[in-house]
């Protein structure tokens, strides 16, 4: 079995062999500005005679500091300047700022190997001990940057993340090209007069550490585990395989990899969701399901998962081909239907193919879920709680198991692929989080909060913008049982309805102690839209699926998840779950809720069912230990 330990030492041949240097980087010429500028450090390249070219230093006036590089070139061209210059500058407008000439900077991988790299915006600190204004600097909170196609945001929420605002990796002779804006933000006053900030714009190169993803699952899948080579596809099968992997805070299984690209394919253990395919197509394309899979917005699944563009392939192919064949005969897909997308779902080739067509492979997750393959121009396949192939009108609401593919340099860094020590990947196994801001880190993430055997909690988004949405891992209990409440007399939610009531008062005092309680935001704004049948997701927070605008809304300090929302599916087995009630309307008197199957329909709110529990935390609420897994659940304190 193999084990990565994330504390391994890098021996000097494993430096030499990716050629990782340290350079002495030049001290910048001391400038005396108001509001000063940030410093782009260029660096030049000189070969060595070898495949490799690593950095020289700039000629400057004297070392400033020291940073490992690898084969990276930054060229900063010829129409774009080395220093951003604050100097003049009034506080203005997003739209202002974004009016302003960016600065344009190129990292090039000029070696044989891929190369990781980082890219953070670094206080300056020789020239502000050299100006003597430690205590006369600009506050970062007044500095606006955006980023390529970032949205723009404030310097200062990069705090947790020691102001790292991208990173990537290059392969041998690629290249990526930034777009950096910078402005004072408007509505800060005088205070920004006579202020200095002394900044700089660093590139680290990072060590490649770990192997291969492609090579360690298919290395070694335990005792219940093999493989099988279809010859295009190298799948892993068996019951309970060495293939669970963590990653932006979710269980994934390795299901597959490609043999020519050398992708992997990975879906979630459990349904991240439950929502209708569509409103009656059986189509991927352009239906509800590819659009929840691909979304990018705040509260999206792709939008949520850790710098996806740095892990996962964003034009992998999906082969939707419609299938009537039983489970045991289905053939590999002949690509008559294909999407190119980000997030897609297994085929039911793919589920097949796990353990030989029999029930109770490794994707048998227990629950109901859907599959890409149509079975007919009005059904589509899925797979049912007993591991059964299932089949559904696309208007009725599955569990959703997103699937996605890793590329090919992405590396194992820990783990033995256990469900209890999972494979982690280089990049996403943070450590030393203590002081970390929460709503920097990732949905899915746990933390410890509450009580007693109600203290487990997910990250489910950071819908507001500032704080962090999280929701209780399972229904509440008591005493070892779930408990149950009606959701009231009607089919609209407040903090005064029945479930309300609980959520706003008995809920804080007998299952949140004073100390989590203080860290919940006072009111949170529930969007209470009613998602009908055959109807999209997205009714539940908009008055239409274009988003132009938001649906009916309630006030309340503790509320429940939409339908369809984040972390709105099942995280167990069926029969080692229960009924929960969800916040949204299915009709005037019928409210949508997610069955213990995985599954969801909706009752009448005098019905009595699970409670999960939702809110949103201020923005101070910082990390004092763990790493975000179940069994080690981020600590939570109230930062100042």
């Amino acid at each position: 079995m193999k084990r990565f330990n994330n504390k391994k030492k890098i021996t000097k041949d494993k430096i030499e062999e990716y050629n990782f240097k340290e350079v002495a980087l030049t001290k910048m010429a001391k400038r005396q500005l108001l509001v000063t500028l940030f410093s782009i450090l260029g660096v030049t390249i000189i070969s060595l005679g070898s495949a490799y070219a690593v950095f020289t230093s700039v000629s400057k006036s004297e070392d400033y500091n020291v940073i490992k590089v690898g084969t990276l070139n930054i060229d900063f061209g010829s129409d774009s300047s080395n220093t951003i210059d604050l100097t003049g500058q009034y506080p203005m407008s997003d739209e202002e700022g974004l009016k302003l000439t960016p600065y344009v900077f190129t990292i090039t991988n000029t070696g044989s190997l891929t190369a990781d790299y980082e890219v953070f915006i670094q206080d300056d600190t020789d020239m502000i001990n050299q100006d003597n204004c430690s205590g006369n600097q600009l506050n970062k909170d007044y500095i606006r940057y955006k980023l390529d196609t970032g949205s723009p945001a404030n310097l200062s929420s990069l705090a947790g993340s020691n102001y790292k605002i991208a990173t990537g990796s290059l392969e041998a002779g690629g290249s990526v090209t930034y777009t950096l804006y910078v402005w004072i933000r408007e509505g800060v006053g005088n205070d920004v007069l006579n202020k200095h900030y002394h900044g700089k714009i660093v590139v680290n190169g990072v060590n490649t550490q770990g192997e291969p993803v492609s090579d360690v699952v298919l290395d070694d899948q335990g005792p219940n585990g093999s493989t099988y080579d279809d010859g295009t596809d190298t799948f892993i099968t068996g019951t309970d395989p060495n293939n669970y992997i963590w990653y932006s805070g979710k269980l994934w299984r390795a299901v597959s990899v490609n043999n020519e690209a050398k992708t992997t394919k990975l879906v979630t253990q459990w349904n991240i969701s439950t929502i209708n395919y569509s409103s009656g197509s059986t189509a991927f394309e352009g239906s509800y399901m590819e659009d929840w899979l691909n979304d990018t917005t705040v509260d999206g699944f792709l939008g949520n998962l850790r710098d996806y563009e740095n892990f996962i392939v964003t034009d992998a192919t999906w082969d939707a081909t419609q299938d009537n064949t039983s489970l045991g005969s289905i053939q590999r897909p002949n690509g008559t239907t294909t999407v190119t997308t980000s997030v897609g779902l297994l085929n039911m080739y793919e589920y097949q193919s796990s353990n030989n067509g029999k029930t109770n492979g490794y994707l048998n997750n227990g629950l109901i879920w859907w599959t890409l393959t149509p079975y007919s121009s009005s059904i589509v396949h899925g797979v049912l709680y007993n591991g059964n192939a299932g089949k559904g009108s696309p208007s009725i609401a599955y569990g959703v198991r997103p699937s996605i593919n890793l590329k090919s340099n992405v590396r194992i860094v820990n783990g033995d692929g256990t469900i209890d020590n999972p494979y982690r990947l280089n990049g996403d196994n943070d450590a030393e989080l203590s002081g970390t801001l929460l709503s920097s880190r990732y949905s899915g993430e746990y933390i410890t909060f509450g009580s007693g055997e109600n203290n487990l909690y997910r990250i489910v988004s950071h819908e507001n913008g500032t704080g962090t949405k999280i929701v209780s891992a399972e229904p509440l209990k008591s005493s070892g049982e779930f408990i149950t409440s009606a959701f009231g007399s009607n089919t609209a939610f407040s903090s005064t309805n029945t479930i309300g009531t609980f959520l706003n008062g008995e809920y804080l005092t007998s299952y949140v102690d004073s100390t989590y309680s203080n860290m919940i935001e006072d009111s949170t704004t529930w969007y209470l839209g009613t998602v009908g049948g055959r109807k999209s997701y997205k009714l539940s927070k908009y008055t239409d699926t274009s988003m132009s605008g938001y649906t009916t809304t309630t006030d309340a300090k503790v509320g429940l998840l939409r339908y369809g929302e984040l972390m709105s599916g099942q995280f167990d087995r069926y029969g080692n779950n229960t009924y929960y009630w969800t916040l949204t309307p299915y009709s005037s008197s019928r409210v949508r809720h997610v069955y213990d199957n995985g599954d969801a329909n909706y009752y009448s709110p005098s019905s009595a069912l699970g409670v999960r529990p939702s809110m949103n935390l201020k923005s101070n609420v910082q990390i004092t230990s763990g790493t975000g897994t179940k069994s080690e659940p981020f600590v939570l304190t109230l930062g100042s």
